[in-house]
């Protein structure tokens, strides 16, 4: 490490770009743009964490928690939405389906096939075809 000598603009391969950042990672207060992958974003918060004193590390996890807690809690609900609609679009194509049947069976009764055929048929029951007026 003591040899190698090229500035943030020399760079040329990832290599190198771990050894500049190895080499200078205790006087960067914040990441170039020459090394803006998440690989270094991510070495550069762990550094930065590490800097923190015992209390401000206890800040910073207790806000980290939140956050996470927080996502989890949105996710949750998110999910529970979309769950909810998935249930309330089969509810009312099934609704929907039986509606047919329904107006199908009401036009078979008129044309005054056996109400046992016709719930057969159409997958109701006698009651329901009973029914229909």
């Amino acid at each position: 490490m003591i040899n190698f000598e090229k500035e943030e603009g020399e760079l040329e391969s990832d290599l190198e770009q771990w050894m500049y950042v190895l080499k200078n990672m205790s006087s960067m207060n914040k990441l170039s743009t020459y090394l803006k992958k998440p690989i270094f974003k991510k070495l550069f918060e762990i550094a930065e964490y590490s800097k923190l004193n015992k209390e401000e590390r206890k800040m910073y996890d207790v806000s980290l928690k939140r956050k996470w807690d927080n996502k989890a809690v949105l996710d949750y609900a998110r999910q529970e939405g979309e769950e909810k609609a998935r249930k309330e679009e089969r509810a009312k194509a099934e609704a929907e389906k039986l509606a047919e049947k329904l107006k199908s069976a009401l036009n078979l009764k008129k044309r005054g096939l056996p109400v046992e055929d016709i719930a057969e048929d159409l997958g109701l029951t006698v009651e329901q075809v009973e029914k229909l007026k």
